[in-house]
């Protein structure tokens, strides 16, 4: 794998998404479609980016009753997609992998988003520090044959540890010295997160709203190449 980078195409259209993937060009070949874009323009825009030959990381984070999970995975499926999320419950996950029948789909468990804090945490109930919470879905992620895991950069070398190295680490709120954090609490810096063990780094804000996103990818890249 030469470039680890994804690219998170958190914009509101297909015609915004289409413009930044003809500006990045051939810098760029992972984009990662999440809730916003999929609810405007749906599988036929992750049909379209791999109809140009992109990788589709499709994040839905898909959390409902197992029967619900196993035929939307089963759908996803046929789309040729790369990766798609299924949050870290034994049911949810163990649901997902039946329902990908083989299909060479990357099912990946997310433990805790990267916008959460041990505050953030006790609101939902949980009085365990967030390493404790993830480490307990690392473990249920392996038990149900699921194939990665989503995770704080803080956290990859302690979820490769329990992991193994056959699984793919793939690691949102990466930020490069010096740029803003957004709404992520628990980041590192793309060096940082490669470092540890992260396979993929799902990167967009610094990219996606920078004036020149080709520049800034390539200025991510060569901190990292």
């Amino acid at each position: 794998m030469n470039n680890p980078v994804i690219i998170a195409l958190d914009v509101e259209s297909a015609v915004e998404a289409r413009v930044l993937v003809n500006a990045l060009g051939d810098f760029a070949s992972f984009y990662k479609v999440g809730l916003e874009l999929y609810a405007a323009a749906g599988m036929e825009y992750v049909r379209e980016l791999r109809g140009a030959g992109k990788q589709v990381f499709l994040d839905l984070k898909l959390y409902d009753i197992g029967e619900t999970v196993k035929r939307a995975v089963a759908q996803v499926a046929k789309a040729g997609v790369q990766f798609l999320t299924v949050h870290g419950s034994k049911a949810v996950m163990q649901a997902a992998v039946a329902g990908k029948h083989g299909a060479p789909l990357d099912l990946l468990a997310v433990t805790v988003l990267t916008s959460f804090d041990e505050t953030d945490l006790r609101d939902l109930g949980y009085a365990c520090p967030v390493a404790d919470l993830v480490q307990l879905r690392v473990r249920k992620a392996v038990e149900a044959g699921m194939d990665g895991i989503v995770c704080s950069p803080l956290e990859v070398a302690g979820v490769r540890a329990i992991s193994g190295p056959g699984m793919k680490l793939v690691t949102p709120g990466v930020r490069s010295a010096g740029s803003a954090k957004g709404d992520q609490k628990r980041v590192a810096t793309p060096a940082e997160a490669l470092k540890s063990g992260a396979d993929y780094l799902v990167i967009g804000r610094q990219v996606t709203r920078a004036a020149d996103p080709r520049g800034e990818l390539q200025k991510i890249l060569a901190e990292i190449g």
